[in-house]
């Protein structure tokens, strides 16, 4: 069998160009995240298959890479399977987020750990989605999370930290989008739709930005919804204006729903909005969306996502998961999370021609070949001297085509060459 040189359909493998952009953004992460107060933890890359299809993950739960049983058991389990009965063979899976393993470490270890508890968490996940631009099936997550803070000081705090990465990144111009799962809820109460098909309903509102307000309407119709409550429902939409800032939208939407939604939500969300809004590090708007409802079906209140033009979708997103961490432990603990979308904030540093900052000057010493050990020492004693300045030193073996060696090595960014012959003295 002959063996591929290309990698496996939706991962990818990572130039030099782009790992120096990764490096710094890494380490600019959590530089930045730690003056917050979030500490590093580390969780693995396989769960439970039990956690991963618990029905807290949405969508991604049909994304999951499964792993066989091994050994006896996987024998065992093959004597038992059937069509009906193929996750018998599976015990374990690869994450397909960070949030659930952060419950489920934060369940395990919550003695050990402060209250409440700041953590940032990187690691690569995996989807088996349909691979697209700045989409793949195995790619980095970077997560902050506030586990036992019940507060709305957690969401502030979240949103500023991340806002505030970015603008160190020299991203400009973006949009924080903003809602509550509550307000989506009583916004279907409100219309008259039954409880029970909400989630339903949120699904077709999610392709708001993709099928437009006139597409919801007739997708739910065609679904069987009264028209009644579609035509009550698409009415709050038609409230929303581009030229409407946050605060005065949320209080139309709010003065809309009256008893259908607690005043303590939209008082709330306007807090965080103002709180951010005047306290923020960065150049972004903050918006009030109630189109807005992220995927994942474990949020519990305010979410929000960052939008980029210059992408045309979202690069990150986050919101408060309550109930999560109690699915392990039987107990109620408030928490909230941010997520920044690495790989796309990263493919769009490359595409705007981002260059790391303080890289230090990066020079190339060509070499003859046969070079004599004593003047090889030389050589290498002048390069530890540069190094210990601070400079980039880079030793090669001179290549019989040198302006073709020399472009490639520009193009990894070394502005000098130093040429060393074996005839003459240096």
């Amino acid at each position: 069998m002959a063996m591929k040189k290309k990698p496996v359909t939706g991962m990818k493998d990572i130039l030099p160009k782009e790992m120096e952009i990764r490096d710094y953004a890494i380490g600019l992460i959590k530089e930045t995240y730690k003056t917050f107060g979030f500490t590093s933890v580390e969780t693995p890359a396989v769960e439970h298959i039990e956690n991963l299809c618990s029905n807290q993950g949405g969508e991604n739960e049909k994304l999951i890479f499964k792993i066989l049983k091994r050994g006896e058991k996987l024998d065992s389990a093959v004597e038992q399977v059937s069509a009906d009965n193929l996750n018998v063979l599976t015990d374990s899976g690869l994450r397909y987020d960070l949030t659930l393993p952060l419950s489920r470490y934060y369940s395990n270890n919550a003695n050990d750990l402060p209250s409440p508890f700041k953590a940032l968490q990187m690691g690569p996940v995996w989807r088996a989605d349909r691979p697209q631009r700045g989409r793949y099936r195995q790619f980095m997550q970077c997560d902050i999370d506030i586990l036992g803070e019940q507060d709305i000081v957690a969401e502030i705090e979240l949103i500023l930290a991340t806002t505030t990465l970015l603008g160190k990144l020299n991203f400009k111009n973006f949009t924080i989008r903003i809602n509550d799962r509550r307000i989506l809820k009583a916004m279907a109460a409100y219309s008259g739709f039954a409880e029970e098909n909400y989630d339903s309903i949120f699904i077709t509102l999610d392709k708001m930005d993709k099928i437009g307000l006139d597409g919801v309407k007739e997708e739910l119709l065609g679904a069987g919804y009264p028209a009644e409550s579609v035509d009550k429902y698409i009415e709050l939409f038609s409230l929303i204006s581009d030229d409407s800032d946050a605060v005065s939208l949320l209080k139309v939407i709010s003065d809309k729903l009256g008893d259908f939604l607690d005043k303590e939500i939209s008082d709330n969300l306007e807090t965080i909005i103002s709180s951010v809004d005047g306290s923020k590090a960065a150049d972004f708007r903050m918006k009030f969306d109630p189109t807005l409802v992220r995927g994942m079906s474990y949020y519990t209140g305010p979410i929000f996502e960052i939008s980029m033009d210059e992408y045309g979708g979202s690069v990150g997103g986050g919101g408060r998961y309550d109930e999560m961490i109690g699915k392990f432990t039987g107990q109620s603990t408030p928490a909230v999370g941010f997520s920044i979308g690495f790989e796309r904030i990263v493919m769009l540093l490359l595409e705007n021609g981002f260059e790391v900052p303080g890289a230090g000057e990066k020079k190339a010493y060509l070499i003859e070949k046969g070079m004599p050990a004593e003047k090889m020492q030389k050589i290498l004693a002048q390069a530890s001297a540069e190094r210990k300045e601070g400079r980039i030193v880079n030793l090669s073996i001179m290549k019989k085509n040198k302006k073709f060696q020399k472009e490639k090595m520009q193009q990894e960014g070394y502005t000098e060459f130093v040429e060393f012959f074996t005839d003459r003295d240096f």
